[in-house]
């Protein structure tokens, strides 16, 4: 794909053109867009599979917007089964509604369609949208908001399988190997220009592989996390961890030639690899010489990588304001709040501190209060590495070390220039601790980016909570809100008669 622009470039790959812009006075922009979800035939790793489409894209269109536009989707099922779209870092301030997860929405029937009204308040930076139910994402239906390349783990398997394998009580096979741009090993090619500089914006859409990535011969100059400036500092290669979204400054600076961008595979017995290639335009000379692979179980380089990543005081732009299992919940827990369904859920089910309890099952919701100030400390006791991300919120990555967490550890935390982003990883046998600035009232999803664990059950609910009857705090219930389980029958256009 041939890319233009000027002296500071911008890397393009599956562009897609707003359907209209419309500006009504002082409102913001909106952008309109009509997705029809379908099955189709892809060839990832080189052999035919059934993935999920959107308007015949695999990966889906990318969505291109600025700061506070107002995004309207317009999504139509074409699936034999239900279907949900999730949107990985957009904070949907004061409207939980749209957030995506079976916790917040009811999925969109087989046959009919569904929009979605978002706005995207208050935020800059690279983001994805995914299909969040099942293992729909094992199948594609994911894309980039202001993403441009998306890189991650694929199985041979159809998604069906893979939860049937997860059903049946076993662990979900290694991965066959890795994409880019929804290509196999050196199916992806971007074109760029000696001499300027690009922008490439890298997210891990993966199910469970953290993964390094690289460009041969280049260095990388980063400059955002998660829509979080932060210090512009260089480096050869950059662990991906899954959910995790970065932006890097790529300078041409190189002999007119073609070079490997690789990808490979962290923390796992067999490494995976795979490449795309970097074309210059004027190249006289065909991509060459070995494929470096990153480093495969250096816990310790990772983890320093990953401290050196800090937020840019000086910067400009918004920036972060300071003020059990769901396969058993038959009614989406913001609905039940909302229309006040007992028995869906009850709040406290998590407790401050582990306990030693026998296992059980409960719809686990955490209670908060709008505008507390949460410590949450992750502790991973397992020999894997995992990943949290938290929906509709930015919070701020203050420490992690190896060993347990202790009270004494908060002296190590960084209190000046932590970076703020939606997804942390957390280290093997090791723990990581985020403060959390409680500002946007609703019902959030907190999860393992690993989507079996996901699948099976390791997430929960934050209900953030406010007696306030006010759109001030949270928007009421969209109009054109799906309601589903106990739900159905509700009159959502009294509920908005109340507040206008």
């Amino acid at each position: 794909m041939k890319l233009e622009g000027s002296g500071f470039g911008q890397l393009c790959v599956l562009c897609l053109a707003f359907a209209a812009v419309l500006v009504v006075k002082a409102e913001s922009p909106y952008r309109f867009f009509n997705w029809n979800i379908t099955y189709g035939d892809i060839f990832p790793l080189g052999f035919r599979q059934q993935g999920i489409l959107i308007n015949g894209q695999f990966p889906g269109p990318d969505i291109y917007s600025v700061t506070n536009d107002n995004l309207v989707i317009n999504v139509h099922n074409n699936l034999d089964e239900p279907f949900l779209l999730s949107w990985n870092g957009v904070q949907h301030r004061r409207n939980s509604y749209l957030d995506g997860v079976y916790g917040t929405t009811c999925p969109i029937p087989p046959g009919k369609n569904f929009t979605y009204n978002l706005q995207v308040k208050d935020q800059i930076g690279s983001f994805f949208y995914f299909p969040s139910l099942a293992l729909h994402k094992a199948a594609g239906g994911f894309g980039g908001i202001r993403i441009l390349i998306l890189i991650g783990d694929w199985f041979k398997y159809d998604h069906r399988i893979l939860k049937a394998v997860l059903d049946g009580g076993h662990k979900l096979p290694s991965p066959d190997g890795i994409l880019i741009n929804g290509r196999g090993p050196g199916g992806a090619s971007f074109t760029v220009e000696q001499g300027k500089t690009y922008r490439f914006r890298i997210s891990n859409v993966g199910l469970q592989n953290s993964l390094n990535f690289g460009i041969q011969g280049h260095k990388m100059k980063l400059v955002e996390v998660e829509g979080t400036h932060t210090i512009q500092t260089i480096y050869e290669s950059l662990d991906v961890h899954v959910g995790q979204s970065y932006s890097v400054l790529v300078t041409m600076d190189q002999a007119a030639q073609d070079f490997y961008i690789a990808v490979s595979s962290r923390f796992t017995d067999k490494i995976l690899t795979t490449t795309a290639t970097l074309h210059y335009s004027n190249s006289n000379k065909a991509v060459s010489g070995p494929i470096t692979v990153g480093p495969t179980d250096q816990i310790d380089w990772s983890l320093n990588q990953a401290r050196s990543i800090r937020t840019n005081l000086t910067s400009s732009g918004p920036r972060p304001n300071p003020q059990g299992s769901y396969h058993y919940a038959d009614t989406p827990l913001k609905l039940a709040d909302y229309f006040k369904i007992g028995g869906v859920f009850r709040v406290g089910s998590i407790s401050d501190n582990p306990i030693d309890l026998n296992t059980y099952l409960d719809t686990s919701v955490m209670g908060a209060d709008y505008r507390d100030f949460l410590e949450v400390v992750f502790e991973n006791h397992e020999d894997i590495l995992q990943s949290w991300h938290v929906n509709g919120y930015a919070f701020w990555v203050v420490g992690m070390n190896a060993g347990l967490w202790t009270p004494n550890s908060r002296e190590e935390y960084n209190l000046r220039d932590a970076v703020s982003r939606s997804t942390t990883q957390v280290y093997p046998r090791s723990w990581t601790a985020i403060y959390m600035a409680l500002d946007n009232v609703g019902m959030w999803n907190v999860r393992s980016e690993n989507w079996s664990r996901q699948y099976l059950g390791q997430q929960f609910y934050l209900r953030v909570y406010t007696p306030v009857n006010s759109t001030r705090d949270e928007l009421p219930i969209p109009k054109n809100a799906l309601l589903c389980g106990r739900a159905q029958g509700k009159n959502t256009s009294q509920i908005h008669s109340l507040f206008y």
